[in-house]
């Protein structure tokens, strides 16, 4: 062989190499891409149900395509060290719904139904920040709304709100559940009755704004898990409530037929909260009955910028930063709720004990 003909297939092995190589190297990147893109962790992996919803986040967006979704500053997964769960994020202001003044990263159900047909909603959850700026004498300061049934015509009332609080400088929190009458005639006079599970409810609050009443010693504790069970069957709600180390709580409530359609009915504990924004309506007789509802779950943060002075009840006068997220999730002045598990579906015949 001439020394030319070897110095050809020395170049052409060379070449063949060299390719080999590339593709090498190109098939190598192609499956680390595809590994990284295998191995994110969305939302709808960890709670399957995510088909059944919307969401709403705190910056306004949304979208109903919650499959391979997440948005990195609201709603994502995170890892403890043993569980994935979902996490709903949103500052205290930031873009809200129609309805509301109060900033949400929450979804709401696609599918609606009445009280007489009814639904179920469950959840098992951890709150790990609620915000830290607000004013004591408001009721709705330091707390969360992890839960749901919201009507979605008449009065856009809501029968069921599971809320979760903690006063700063409390180890431990109260979970309580608030049911919104469904006025009868001008709807500005409507209010919230206020049930604690563990701790106090809604009316608890402080005498002055940093002032803060007696922590409660059956609360729960930020980063403590819990659990509820929202079952409407046949008009009527069964709500059960399970932590590890506390007693389980369990209540109905009729949301066919009214226990509030006189003024004389109207609980002290409304009289008393709601007195200074003149808040004493009735019922109609049928409460929710016939009215189209429909199930919200994650973190409706009802800590807002807005003048006590305005509202002793809903107007916390909480630090926003001029709506600045970065700012507020900084600062201490958002609300953080973990799922790790949830379940949607239709209401169910409860077990006899």
């Amino acid at each position: 062989m001439s020394f030319k003909n070897t110095k050809s297939l020395s170049l052409t092995l060379l070449m063949v190499g060299f390719t080999l190589a590339l593709n090498s190297c190109s098939n190598t990147t192609k499956e680390t891409a595809e590994e990284d893109i295998k191995t994110t962790i969305y939302p709808s992996d960890v709670i399957p149900f995510m088909d059944e919803w919307k969401i709403l986040l705190g910056d306004g967006t949304k979208t109903e395509k919650l499959k391979n979704y997440e948005a990195k500053d609201f709603f994502y997964v995170s890892n403890d060290g043993q569980t994935d769960w979902v996490v709903y994020k949103t500052p205290n202001a930031g873009v809200t719904s129609r309805t509301s003044s109060n900033t949400r990263t929450e979804l709401g159900q696609l599918k609606h139904w009445i009280p007489e047909t009814g639904g179920k909603l469950t959840g098992k959850l951890k709150v790990m920040h609620v915000s830290t700026s607000g004013d004591a004498r408001v009721a709705a300061s330091y707390s969360v709304v992890v839960g749901q049934i919201h009507s979605d015509e008449g009065n856009e009332n809501e029968p069921l709100k599971i809320f979760y609080k903690k006063f700063p400088g409390h180890t431990k929190g109260s979970i309580f559940w608030n049911y919104e009458i469904n006025t009868k005639g001008d709807n500005s006079k409507r209010w919230d009755y206020s049930t604690a599970v563990w701790g106090n409810d809604m009316s608890v609050i402080g005498s002055s704004p940093t002032s803060y009443p007696e922590e409660p010693k059956d609360g729960i504790e930020l980063g403590e898990e819990f659990s509820y069970e929202v079952n409407v069957y046949k008009g009527i709600m069964y709500l059960t409530f399970k932590s590890e180390g506390h007693e389980t709580i369990k209540f109905t409530k009729d949301l066919l037929k009214s226990e509030f359609t006189t003024s004389s009915a109207i609980p002290q504990q409304i009289l008393t909260l709601y007195a200074s924004i003149g808040r004493d309506g009735t019922e109609r007789e049928n409460a929710y009955a016939g009215e189209i509802q429909y199930f919200k779950q994650g973190a409706y943060n009802q800590t807002n910028g807005k003048k006590p002075e305005d509202n002793m009840v809903w107007s916390t006068g909480s630090e926003t930063f001029g709506g600045d997220i970065a700012k507020q999730y900084e600062n201490g002045s958002y609300t953080e709720v973990w799922f790790k598990e949830a379940s949607v579906g239709s209401g169910t015949e409860p077990v006899k004990e």
